[in-house]
């Protein structure tokens, strides 16, 4: 058929049924590998001009043509360098995923369910290493995968308890410098480095161990739980948002609210300060 829009790709074979189905599937894939973080705002907005650069150039203006092709055509550079620390993972997780992991994680055909926190202990050794001015930090992973963070740190996949806890964070331990990790119910890491937030608007009152809290809340949907080692404060981060000098009791509601609760009640949380610092 002849004219400005030819429509010859309406032809739909079983072979562009299963190039449909295997893209679909890699999107999915991406989206769960990027879910959770901004990396995901950077992908849509990559997308976004590589749509515009098909209309542009379906609809023959050549100048634009010309313009988003050369920024196509280093297109794949530029998301290796974007996402360098995704790509990592995915090849890692690709690299352990064995087929026993795989049964492993599924039963009767449905995958396994987490296994539920308990912030009970959480909240007591925080308020134990509050009152003793004893620095922690401490992150509950959710949907996004914090396991580069954890390989920087020693790995310990232990059961959760109080004691243990306050093991890790006294001062004459050798893991309490750095954060623990928390993730599927378990305590995978301690003395973890976390990236350090760059946001300006940071007050100069809140040391290393907030802004890297709030570093790492940037990049992931994690909560991270802070005890300063100056004034004993508890402290949670959560989407760039602090929540400074909580009591023992909002600190149970906050952190219930924002792991335990459903999406709608972690929407609510997002509503915090854009600028990265909100007082209790």
């Amino acid at each position: 058929m002849s004219g400005p829009f030819p429509i010859n790709f309406l032809h739909f074979g079983w072979i562009d049924a299963a190039d449909v189905f295997l893209v679909t599937i890699l999107l999915y894939q991406l989206y769960k590998l990027l879910r959770g973080s901004v990396a995901l705002n950077v992908a849509l907005g990559l997308v976004s001009v590589y749509l515009l650069y098909l209309v542009v150039k379906a609809t023959g203006m050549e100048l634009l043509t010309k313009i988003l092709g050369q920024f196509m055509s280093v297109g794949v550079l530029a998301s290796i360098i974007l996402f360098q620390q995704e790509i990592r993972r995915f090849l890692l997780s690709v690299g352990k995923a064995t087929a026993l992991e795989r049964v492993r994680g599924w039963k009767w055909g449905r995958p396994a369910p987490a296994t539920p926190l308990s912030v009970g202990p959480f909240v007591e050794a925080a308020k134990s290493l509050s009152n003793k001015f004893t620095g922690a930090l401490i992150c509950f992973a959710q949907a996004s995968d914090l396991s580069p963070y954890a390989e920087s740190g020693d790995r310990l996949d232990a059961e959760i308890s109080k004691r243990l806890l306050l093991s890790i964070f006294n001062k004459t331990s050798p893991l309490h410098d750095g954060a623990v990790i928390v993730a599927n119910g378990r305590i995978q890491a301690a003395r973890c480095i976390l990236p350090v937030s760059e946001n300006p608007d940071v007050p100069a009152s809140l040391g290393l161990r907030h802004r890297a809290a709030i570093g790492l809340s940037e990049v992931t949907d994690a909560v991270v739980l802070v005890v300063s080692e100056e004034t004993g404060a508890m402290s949670l981060v959560y989407h760039g948002a602090v929540y400074r000098n909580l009591a023992t009791a909002e600190l149970r509601n906050r952190l219930n609210e924002w792991l335990l609760s459903n999406g709608a009640s972690r929407s609510a949380a997002n509503s915090g300060s854009p600028v990265g610092v909100k007082a209790a």
